[in-house]
């Protein structure tokens, strides 16, 4: 089956996220993070900001439940059992603290075929309260078709 390139631009459902002290805690406590501004609150105040910094693949977090859409969409067709995930870029902006809500809106960007593979490549655009962009991630995943 071809792939459906006439999903490119499609936009979904923004999904917003608010951003738990004890979950950017335990976030870094997972990951093996070290850095006060994680775990502490009064150093992360000491150092300016609001509350706990989140780290910064906190995004896969924040955004994921505005990707996971996209790869059941049964529009793109995209079998997840034959799919790698090949690459995720981020570029980030100002940091998410505790008590954020980030807002976070994903599009197709590209989708074409090569060799019985289909690479689909999604954007996730995170902005805060504020409306700043805290983060644009870039998705890659690879289907091997059947």
């Amino acid at each position: 089956m071809p792939v459906k390139t006439d999903a490119i631009g499609k936009t979904y459902a923004a999904v917003v996220y608010a951003v738990g002290r004890e979950k950017v805690r335990e976030y870094a406590l997972a990951v093996g993070e070290t850095n006060p501004l994680h775990l502490d609150v009064e150093a992360a105040r000491a150092a300016g900001y609001a509350d706990l910094v989140a780290p910064p693949m906190f995004a896969v977090v924040y955004s994921g439940a505005a990707v996971w859409p996209v790869m059941a969409d049964p529009e793109l067709g995209l079998d997840v059992a034959m799919m790698l995930h090949a690459s995720q870029e981020f570029a980030w902006g100002p940091v998410v603290v505790a008590g954020d809500e980030v807002t976070t809106q994903t599009t197709v960007k590209d989708v074409s075929e090569r060799s019985e593979l289909g690479f689909y490549t999604f954007e996730s655009v995170s902005t805060n309260q504020r409306g700043e962009t805290v983060c644009t991630g870039t998705w890659t995943c690879i289907v091997r078709r059947a």
